[in-house]
Formats: C-alpha cells, structure tokens, sequence
C-alpha cells in the first residue's frame, strides 16, 4: 500500500449505518444514513461458521437480533433467518444480518463510501482478517461510479490487519485503537495503515498534530456531540464517526 497523499473521505462517517436511527449493521441503516445526505457509512463484519463474511458487532447475536448464541458457532443460512430489526423498532421487523456482498451491493445504489470494520471473534483474526479483506477487494474491484470513493478496512485486531495486508495489500488500512499507545508509529508503520482511528475521548491538540506530521490521517470516534466534533476539526482531524447522523450531518464539518 502506497502513502495516501491526500484523504479522499468525507469529513463525517455514518456509525454502523444508520446511528442510532436505524438497526446497526442492516441494510435499513445504511439506507438511513443515505436518507440523510451522508455518503459514508462504516460497519462490522464478521465470520459465520461457514466463513460467509457478514453484518454484526458482538460476538453473539442476542443484543441485536432475536437469535441467540455465538455468531462463530452457525451457518449463515440460519443467522439471516433471524429478525434484526424489531429490537430497535417494529418498522424494521424482519431485517436481517446481510452478506458483505449484499452490503456492497447496497452501498453502490446508495451512493456510500464504506469504512469495513474487521470485527473477528475470538480466536478466528487471522482467518477474518484475511476474509474480510479479500471479499472487500473483490466487491469493490467491480466497475464504480465516477468519483467513487475505495473501501477502508479497520480493526482492532493486529494479527486480523497482517491478514488484510497480506491477502489485499491495496485496499487502504486503518488501525482501530481506543487510546493512542505510545508505540503508534511501529505499529502503523508495520501494518502499513493510513490512517488511525481512535477515541476522540482521548484525543488532544498536540497528539492530533504529532499524528498528523507523522503522515497519518485521523478518524475520531464516535462523536456525538456537535461541538466537540467542529473541535476535533479544528484540530486537524480528518473524518469523525457518529451516531448522530442527524445532528452532526453531512456538510456540519465543511
């Protein structure tokens, strides 16, 4: 992966699709998110048992679906069976946890720009990473629009990020990390990362400018309030990641 010069995303970022006006990680959250203007959306994928890429957060899926269990333990074919929707509001009964194929699918209608979050379960980064990375590349290798903007894969995961480098060493990469180690610039040297995403909660001034001469561009997450996002900006960072899709839209960062 070459430098990244200049960062072609938006200034804001969509939360898991819709915020939290829309079930999280669904293909109703990211037409949400596009309902109101926003033209990147991020989300997390994970491995089925089956190693079908797909939609979802935790590790089980008992907070946001109406099934139960660990994600790694069944096929797709019974995790699209469940209900993903209704927890949040009976509008969305019968969502369900798409295919990182379906979400591609539905980024390209909408018009989104998409930060793939590689989110494994446990014991399973390497294989993910690899995965996620590889089924990226591959959807998104497909003819876009003019001006369409590359994926963004993301993790918390190191071992899952070397997989992502390995099998796509094109696709842009991001270290996901909560409170910026002192040992940032190794470790994204080492994993070949653009950029790093981190808590905006843990962010300064002198820590956003020292990153920023550094090369790297910054995404701080998840930013909620209005305020602190235009002083985030200020500071030299790139793109925020919120739930508030409606309060902090589109432009409010121009």
């Amino acid at each position: 992966m070459q430098p990244m010069k200049t960062w072609p995303y938006p200034r804001v970022v969509a939360h898991r699709g819709g915020g939290t006006l829309a079930p999280e990680n669904t293909l109703a959250g990211l037409c949400v998110g596009a309902a109101f203007g926003h033209t990147m959306a991020e989300f997390d994928v994970k491995l089925s048992a089956d190693d079908i890429t797909f939609l979802l957060h935790d590790d089980t899926l008992d907070r946001t679906s109406n099934g139960q269990g660990a994600a790694a333990q069944l096929r797709y074919r019974q995790i699209a069976a469940f209900d993903a929707g209704s927890w949040l509001d009976a509008r969305f009964e019968d969502e369900h946890m798409p295919t990182l194929a379906e979400a591609a699918q539905c980024c390209r209608e909408e018009g989104l720009a998409a930060n793939v979050e590689i989110k494994p379960c446990p014991g399973r980064d390497a294989q993910t990473g690899r995965l996620v990375a590889a089924e990226t590349a591959r959807l998104w290798a497909k003819p876009m629009a003019a001006g369409a903007l590359p994926p963004l894969l993301s993790s918390f995961s190191v071992e899952a990020l070397i997989a992502a480098r390995e099998a796509a060493p094109d696709v842009p990469r991001g270290l996901l990390v909560e409170r910026v180690p002192d040992d940032w610039r190794e470790q994204t040297a080492a994993l070949g990362c653009v950029s790093l995403h981190a808590s905006y909660r843990h962010l300064d001034e002198a820590l956003v400018a020292r990153i920023k001469e550094a090369g790297l561009f910054i995404l701080a997450y998840t930013v909620n309030d209005l305020d602190a996002a235009q002083r985030l900006v200020r500071w030299g960072v790139d793109t925020v990641c919120t739930d508030r899709i409606d309060l902090i839209g589109p432009h409010a960062l121009d």
